[in-house]
């Protein structure tokens, strides 16, 4: 089936395009919520934008991910929550709406990134978005502004308890490279890979929601744990000796914070010093973690990590983003990364019985 072009839908050539990239994220798992260190990367799938101004305050949206439904539309100044995507356009646009510069506009969006698998799918769009509109009204904001406003909008208008990695990392990372960000003062750096390495990324099949109940509780555990340390934020805490005074959950929860942070800068130096084992180890540190300590992994992405650490040139693998279902990222050898990513994909298709799939390599 054909999918209708801007001008079939709204009867204008569009004025202005703009994209963003989804997200993996190499290690840094909650941690940005915590005011702590991420390592995230682009990933090759993007979601685009196609814009239009209009004289008065109304937009109209249209996604090719739902083509049989009609374009959404409502008045800036107006906007209210409907639990769906178009939330994510929505935030934008009420966090922008004191601009005087912004009006209306008409917008089709189509992306790859898939929805639910750990790959900030929603930060891309409010990238994408952004991005949009700061080339349709000449907006003066820059790619850490866009980044707030993003993290902003799925905060305070989806309700999304999110940090703000997803959206830097949209904003700023690239797939040349890995994001080193300091989630506290937005500080960043661009580490490369070692030339011999290359990232393997597989979708479980089984999807998550950021502004479902168990990553909120995540968050609200965190949050007390650091009220009851005494610190601003677990980001604040050394000694994993602090946490262990703390009751349970709330231990475990904060030691995977704290650890995790440390193996975010250990993962840099190794990375820097191209230690693809050393890198392996860390990954699976962080995926036992998660499991253990964080409670946010499942059974199949589980056995889809224990598949992928048996596989003959993969350094190690773990759960990205923010669990439940997802994705995994591993480091592999970069002769041997598509063979192996679709050796695990098989392989867990035919054991788990879930339609995972290859996104990286593509």
């Amino acid at each position: 089936m054909s999918l209708p072009t801007f001008e079939n839908l709204f009867g204008v050539p569009p004025t202005t395009s703009a994209d963003a990239p989804g997200r993996v994220n190499l290690i840094g798992e909650h941690t940005d919520y915590n005011e702590g260190f991420v390592l995230p990367a682009a990933i090759p799938q993007r979601t685009r934008v196609e814009a239009a101004a209009r004289s008065d305050t109304k937009v109209r949206l249209w996604s090719a991910q739902f083509p049989d439904e009609a374009p959404h539309a409502f008045t800036l100044g107006g906007e209210a929550r409907t639990g769906g995507w178009v939330d994510y356009v929505k935030g934008i646009t009420r966090i922008l709406g004191s601009d005087p510069a912004l009006r209306g506009f008409d917008a089709r969006i189509e992306s790859d990134v898939p929805v639910g698998s750990g790959l900030s799918s929603s930060a891309a769009l409010e990238i994408a978005a952004g991005r949009a509109l700061r080339r349709l009204f000449t907006l003066r904001l820059d790619d850490v502004a866009l980044a707030r406003i993003g993290q902003r909008a799925e905060n305070e208008f989806v309700g999304a308890p999110v940090g703000i990695m997803d959206q830097m990392a949209c904003s700023l990372a690239d797939t040349a490279a890995a994001l080193f960000l300091d989630t506290r003062t937005l500080a960043y750096e661009r580490v490369a890979l070692p030339p011999r390495a290359a990232l393997i990324v597989i979708d479980s099949g089984l999807t998550h929601d950021h502004a479902a109940g168990d990553y909120r509780t995540r968050r609200a555990e965190c949050t007390e744990a650091a009220r009851l340390l005494g610190v601003d934020a677990l980001r604040d805490v050394m000694n994993v000796a602090d946490v262990l005074r703390l009751p349970a959950p709330l231990d475990r929860r904060a030691r995977h914070v704290v650890t995790e942070n440390a193996r975010v800068v250990q993962t840099v130096e190794a990375l820097r010093a191209g230690d693809c084992d050393r890198v392996g180890r860390l990954f699976g540190q962080s995926h036992a973690s998660m499991r253990d300590d964080f409670e946010v992994s499942i059974r199949p992405i589980d056995q889809l990590v224990e598949l992928a650490c048996r596989v003959q040139g993969v350094y190690g693998a773990r759960l990205t983003g923010g669990g439940f279902g997802g994705s995994i990222v591993a480091l592999a050898d970069a002769s041997a990364a598509r063979t192996a990513a679709d050796e695990i994909v098989r392989t867990y298709v035919q054991q788990a019985g879930h339609r995972g799939r290859r996104l990286v390599p593509e």
